[in-house]
């Protein structure tokens, strides 16, 4: 299938889910994130979760990894661009909807894309070979292809990967492992 495709079937797969199912996927997901060897990892990019889009809730993850000591970091979205800023997101970092629904930090320190050494990604769905589905704006693709040749790419998924999406191109990035519930 096509990302377009596929972007329309797994939005309306993940409306279908119920609280239950929801609450049962996100624990395996957690289970296998927190079962990682997170040692010589110190600056994690992690997304926050748009409620509306009912995506994974990665505030547990974000707990998780406060415990480890690790650094935070979560983004803006510039829509002009389609890009994303990265700041830390520490124990004094205001959270705001922006008017996309996004959360977003709004008092917090800028880091340096370069400084990031792992990145979990937000995903519709993704292919046996690791590339996703996202929103099709290009965000992530952008982001990624600015991050380190060496940084760990983590897809977090409510779904079973699908053999082939179909049109992947040039600026696709494909991730070292996506992350569904066993």
């Amino acid at each position: 299938m096509q990302k377009s495709e596929l972007r329309k079937l797994y939005k309306q797969k993940r409306k279908e889910l119920t609280k239950e199912e929801i609450e049962k996927f996100q624990q395996s997901i957690y289970k296998q994130v927190f079962d990682l060897d997170f040692s010589s990892i110190e600056n994690i990019h992690i997304f926050l979760s748009i409620k509306r889009l009912i995506e994974i809730d990665t505030y547990p993850i974000i707990e998780f990894l406060r415990k480890l000591n690790k650094k935070i970091i979560v983004s803006k979205s510039d829509f002009s661009t389609n890009t994303l800023q990265h700041f830390l997101l520490d124990v004094n970092t205001q959270i705001k909807i922006n008017s996309w629904g996004i959360p977003e930090p709004v008092n917090a320190i800028e880091v340096d894309v370069k400084e990031i050494d792992m990145v979990f990604v937000p995903l519709l769905i993704s292919d046996d070979q690791n590339y996703r589905v996202g929103y099709g704006k290009g965000f992530y693709d952008r982001f990624l292809n600015e991050c380190r040749k060496d940084v760990k790419t983590i897809g977090l998924s409510f779904f079973e990967p699908i053999k082939l999406i179909e049109d992947i191109n040039e600026f696709d990035v494909s991730l070292e492992r996506v992350i569904f519930p066993k």
